[in-house]
């Protein structure tokens, strides 16, 4: 109950922000968006519809048409989310004028409207827009997913051509690529962690080194060099940024010829990194 209490004011506050973007940035700078609330945006400019009802119309057909091809607890807290936004939207839909700047009110929408998305995104929730009728035609007729998505939302933001014109159509992707990176920000959170593959005739000395030093685990895998016809093995770690330029030394200071990659990682856990809360049921929350 907790866990459904904090998500629900997750979505509450998410759906809040998503909606305000829209409302006092997007659309007084005749900007769009993604999704239904984008096709409730160019809706808005063609006919003067209020983008709160459109969007509340659309988003709750499709979620009665696609509410099969979703889990139930995605079902449930979409329910809630996409009447919110809809609300959030009508309610303050004419009340903020034009900044004068489309490229800066285009940032910060997408800023904040990654905000919003992260946040309703964190529940395991969906707006009811877009990304359920992917899944109805991945279900259906097993198209991908991800680019069905991608298909839908670039026929969204592309048909602003014809009533925003190119320039502010062009704003808006910026928006749109600005918001991917936020709501990988909210999603993924500031403790981004690192994946280290280092490659080494002392990768069992370095694996001793870093787990004495750095009080972290390390990972040796054998290995066999192709060029040099050699065995040489890797040491795997994880650690967050903050820790990468002493990691750095410490290799530097066991083996200067060592072979370093390093790359990005989304998701950690397990071992010495926490497991995910589980729920009553014992079972991880649907994403």
């Amino acid at each position: 109950m907790p866990k459904l209490i904090s998500d629900i004011l997750l979505i509450i506050i998410g759906s809040m922000i998503y909606a305000l973007a829209l409302t006092l940035l997007v659309i007084p700078n005749q900007l769009a968006e993604g999704g239904i609330p984008g096709a409730s945006i160019i809706l808005h400019y063609a006919f003067d519809w209020s983008p709160g009802i459109v969007n509340f119309v659309l988003t709750s057909v499709i979620l009665l048409v696609g509410y099969r091809v979703l889990p139930r607890r995605t079902v449930f807290l979409s329910v809630l989310t996409a009447p919110l936004i809809s609300f959030f939207i009508f309610i303050s839909e004419g009340k903020a004028e034009p900044l004068g700047d489309p490229l800066v009110s285009a940032i910060f929408a997408g800023f904040i409207i990654g905000i919003g998305a992260g946040l309703i995104f964190r529940t395991g929730s969906s707006m009811g827009g877009s990304s359920i009728i992917a899944r109805m035609f991945h279900y259906n007729l097993g198209w991908d997913l991800t680019r069905t998505n991608f298909a839908l939302d670039s026929c969204i933001v592309l048909s602003g051509l014809l009533v925003i014109g190119p320039l502010n159509t062009m704003y808006t992707i910026v928006s749109l690529f600005v918001g991917k990176k936020s709501t990988d920000l909210i999603m993924e959170g500031l403790d981004t962690r690192k994946a280290v593959s280092v490659i080494s005739t002392q990768a069992s000395v370095l694996a001793d080194e870093v787990i004495k030093e750095m009080k972290t685990s390390a990972t040796v895998f054998k290995g066999y060099g192709g060029y040099l016809k050699e065995d040489k093995d890797m040491t795997y770690i994880i650690i967050n940024k903050f820790q990468l330029m002493r990691l750095k030394r410490i290799i530097n200071s066991v083996d200067d010829r060592a072979f370093v990659v390093i790359h990005d990682v989304r998701d950690v856990f397990g071992g010495s990194f926490s497991w995910p809360k589980k729920s009553k049921q014992g079972q991880v929350p649907h994403p």
